[in-house]
């Protein structure tokens, strides 16, 4: 019988514990996982956003979804509101803002309406989120995706959540010692190698050496075994994406029954943007921005200025944008910030996370060399940092607002390749599914539809417009999703309302 195999994880904190109680449960104790967490190193703990594919993560674990959003201070995140990102806010107090709902687009019969509101008149039309799903209203009016009483991870809606970040790390170590995992409090000081230049053990200063068969790194920025030891290099992309660094905050409310905003917050300023996050019972806000285009101090200025008051302690994160190619080295994988990170917007950061763990799970061989699936993880994890860089950059590259920051963006020469093509694609037909390859994706062609559309993007359909006869049927269908999202906004709770609930049993 072959000897049982052992995976040691390096760190805690969101990657780390939910790399290793995703394994513990996906492997079912066919291989022992232990978790190597210092003591010394906190979680920043502002607010954090995440995509709706952490309620497929959170069910697979046997993680109970009331207990989860009373223990993480969780609410409900339904998209992305984008502020100020066309223009700057003009003299007579006009302003642009758009949703990125989670919600696809209203298809019927394979038909999309997307074509017919393209061809309707730019000036009368409604807003591109608020045409094609019931979402966008109910998200502006601050209703919840559900009501009370329906089943775990389950709504009327998609959501994701917001939480607050050291708590969700403690919900999922608990729920990764009850699957098995070892936990071990310790400091890291060396990793030794073996002849084949792989990792032989760990020395701690409290546990002495630990060896295993993989070793798994989540050791955020620091990157102690992928970068220091095993020298993978980073790959940045600051130049084409150039926020390097955030100023965060957490605020309370006003008072305690402020309604809670049902989607992220993010607005747009001279050189990058401020996220407002709504936690139960507080707000976590933060202002990214590019270190070459503003300094500290006018970021400073800039958060104050959205937050009203300076009554606050704010935190400095800086961050390089970018990616080690080779996340998986012998037998060493990066999971999280050590494998790579490219900035807050669209929460992308959790998302890779699962990813990475999810592959990690379904390559790892049974038996044979560690490094076996290197090859095949590190393509598909580069082609997806690549594809969401590109999804990133469509948000800056197409806003018209006048200062340097922005004309960067703008530049052609800034923006990835694969993207300018794309780009000169949908200036004649919309984005679609056979755009993208899903297993490389985080996200569907349709999140690309609302952040073009939502910018005021031109896909010009007017020369093919005896393609699209069933005008009627398309007005009748806009017609409904504004009747649904009326009796939804009327019959879906608050969003306070529903967090109240939940967390009164607590």
């Amino acid at each position: 019988m072959p000897e049982k195999r052992g995976i040691l994880v390096v760190g805690g904190g969101t990657a780390g514990w939910l790399t290793a109680a995703y394994l513990a449960r996906f492997f079912e104790g066919r291989i022992a996982i232990t978790l190597l967490e210092s003591p010394e190193i906190g979680i920043i703990g502002v607010g954090e956003g995440a995509f709706p594919t952490i309620r497929s993560t959170l069910k697979f674990l046997g993680i109970d979804e009331t207990h989860f959003i009373r223990a993480a201070s969780a609410t409900f995140k339904q998209g992305i509101r984008f502020n100020d990102w066309l223009h700057a806010p003009e003299p007579g107090g006009a302003r642009h803002h758009y949703l990125h709902p989670f919600e696809a687009p209203f298809y019927t019969e394979g038909a999309s309406l997307v074509p017919y509101w393209l061809l309707q008149d730019p000036a009368t039309r409604p807003p591109f989120a608020e045409a094609v799903t019931i979402q966008n209203r109910v998200a502006e009016a601050q209703r919840a995706p559900k009501r009370p009483g329906e089943g775990d991870y389950a709504g009327p809606l998609n959501y994701a959540y917001h939480f607050d970040a050291a708590r969700l790390a403690q919900v999922i170590e608990a729920r990764a010692v009850e699957l098995g995992v070892r936990h071990l409090r310790g400091r890291l000081t060396d990793a030794e190698l073996d002849a084949d230049g792989g990792i032989a053990r760990i020395h701690t200063a409290e546990h002495g050496a630990l060896e295993a068969d993989l070793y798994i790194d989540c050791s955020g920025f620091r990157a102690e075994l992928i970068g220091k030891a095993l020298g993978s290099p980073f790959k940045s992309v600051k130049h084409q994406l150039f926020t390097d660094r955030a100023l965060a905050c957490k605020i309370p409310y006003d008072r305690p029954d402020a309604p809670i905003a049902s989607f992220t917050i993010a607005t747009a300023h001279e050189a990058g943007w401020t996220w407002d996050i709504g936690l139960e019972g507080a707000r976590g806000i933060g202002c990214v921005y590019s270190s070459a285009h503003m300094d500290d101090d006018r970021a400073a200025e800039i958060l104050r200025a959205y937050v009203g008051h300076d009554d606050y302690q704010a935190r400095i994160i800086p961050f390089e944008p970018g990616y080690r190619e080779a996340q998986w080295v012998k037998n060493c994988v990066a999971v999280g910030l050590s494998g790579g990170f490219l900035e807050p917007l669209e929460s992308t950061g959790v998302v890779l996370i699962e990813a990475a763990v999810g592959m990690i799970a379904e390559l790892y061989p049974h038996n044979g060399p560690a490094d076996a699936p290197a090859k095949r993880f590190n393509q598909l994890i580069a082609a997806r940092y690549e594809n969401i860089i590109s999804f990133l950059k469509l948000h800056y590259c197409l806003s018209r607002r006048e200062e340097p920051f922005w004309r960067d963006n703008a530049d052609p020469a800034s923006i990835p390749e694969a993207l300018r093509a794309l780009l000169d694609q949908w200036r004649y037909r919309p984005p679609s599914r056979f755009d993208f390859i899903l297993d490389l994706e985080s996200f569907a062609f349709f999140n690309y539809q609302y952040i073009l559309y939502g910018m005021e993007f031109r896909t010009d359909l007017s020369s093919g417009r005896g393609d699209f006869p069933n005008v009627e049927a398309a007005e009748k269908l806009f017609a409904r999703i504004r009747t649904f999202s009326e009796r939804a906004t009327a019959d879906l709770p608050t969003h306070r309302a529903l967090i109240r609930e939940i967390n009164a049993g607590a």
